[in-house]
């Protein structure tokens, strides 16, 4: 999309026009690697987020809603639910917290809970430019495909959950379906609009909280205890480069090794590194570094601080112009048997966005979960995601490498 490259083209130019203004130090690492890397490596993928709310508003304003309740209810009876759990099922495509709310619709608590833990499994509308950012980076085909596959699988956990809890919870008696469907009415563009841009303007305010606050506050882990004393010179070796009469581009690329290794240096001793350190085994058995598993962990909070913190994380000097794209595409592994191997293999990527499906939903969802159902069933979504989406990401790993 060119509104894409545009934002793109632009935080990149904030980055560098920002660094060029402040002086070295703290607050320029602060603004520049910490808010705008972080916010940017999110807001790049706003104009798509635009178009999907666009979609469900038209949906919405035609009174289509209801027809695919009325419509899905034979279906819905197969796994032991009514047709109006669709409706919050489809909301849960936009976001889980309203769509768990929207449950209060449905007359039997059986149905609720079933619904309410089928929501979840609904890729949300924060967990689309993450998938976005691993179909593009890895992916050379059948983009499309994978993109719709991540969907598919979210459906079919969606299923097999709601056959495991309609076995926990037993049967029921079956109830006729009774609803007044509205007549079919052409969405204006006017109501289309508002509708989209209302929703757009609550993603931009998380943008500008939730995001920026966690971006930082992933960045001051990554940048405290501030090491100083380095295990080389850095400093003089770069001056040595830059002075030396190779050709441009090896003097820049030496230039830019020495800096990447000596920022490689400074987080490696950082709080969040002993945070990744700690959880690594974890995610090891995925073949997740760190930064990964510290990425999963903060979108716990936020799925939107995924992206963020990997845009902190992976961040290299002198690179604004480099897609956070790039960046992944250029991770190697730095110690240990793999040195010098990608980290982000197709096999890596689709078994995180799988990761990201399947896994505890944010805190928020969460919340609303213990709100609507109780805290026996917060709790279990909790492990039975977690435990479910380590297990899947296993799974694709293991394929992945016999291939």
């Amino acid at each position: 999309l060119y509104p894409t490259d545009w934002i793109d083209a632009g935080v990149a130019w904030l980055s560098q026009t920002i660094g060029n203004m402040l002086p070295e130090g703290m607050v320029r690492d602060l603004v520049v690697e910490g808010a705008i890397a972080g916010v940017g490596s999110v807001i790049v993928f706003f104009p798509q987020i635009m178009i999907l709310f666009l979609f469900l508003s038209f949906m919405e304003d035609t009174g289509y809603m209801a027809r695919v309740a009325f419509l899905m209810d034979r279906i819905m009876h197969k796994i032991g639910l009514h047709g109006k759990s669709v409706i919050p099922i489809i909301m849960g495509f936009g976001c889980n917290v309203p769509a768990i709310m929207a449950t209060r619709t449905l007359e039997n608590r059986r149905d609720r809970l079933i619904t309410i833990m089928m929501i979840p499994f609904m890729s949300c509308s924060t967990k689309y430019p993450i998938y976005m950012l691993f179909v593009t980076a890895l992916f050379t085909k059948w983009q499309g495909a994978i993109l719709f596959s991540i969907y598919f699988i979210g459906m079919l956990m969606a299923v097999f959950t709601a056959y495991m809890l309609r076995n926990v919870l037993g049967k029921k008696d079956d109830v006729p379906f009774v609803m007044e469907l509205p007549p079919y009415r052409m969405p204006t563009v006017r109501n289309a609009l508002s509708h989209m841009w209302g929703r757009s303007q609550q993603y931009l305010r998380k943008m500008g909280t939730t995001i920026l606050v966690g971006s930082v506050f992933i960045w001051a882990l990554g940048y405290f205890p501030h090491k100083t004393t380095f295990s080389k010179d850095y400093d003089t070796l770069i001056e040595q480069a830059m002075q030396s009469n190779a050709p441009e581009a090896e003097v820049e690329n030496a230039v830019h090794s020495l800096q990447a290794e000596q920022k490689y240096e400074q987080i490696e001793q950082s709080y969040i590194a002993q945070i990744g350190q700690f959880v690594e085994p974890v995610f090891k058995p995925l073949d997740y570094d760190w930064k990964i598993g510290v990425s999963l962990f903060t979108g716990i909070a936020a799925k939107e601080l995924i992206l963020s913190s990997m845009g902190v994380l992976y961040q290299s000097p002198d690179d604004s112009e480099v897609t956070l794209q790039n960046k992944l595409v250029e991770q190697r592994y730095e110690s240990g048997p793999e040195a010098g191997e990608r980290i982000f293999t197709p096999a890596v990527g689709y078994s995180m966005m799988l990761f990201i499906l399947i896994y505890i939903p944010c805190i928020a969802a969460i919340a609303a979960i213990w709100k609507e159902a109780g805290g026996k069933w917060a709790l279990f979504m909790t492990i039975y995601s977690c435990t479910m989406a380590w297990l899947a990401a296993f799974i694709v790993k293991s394929i992945g490498s016999l291939l």
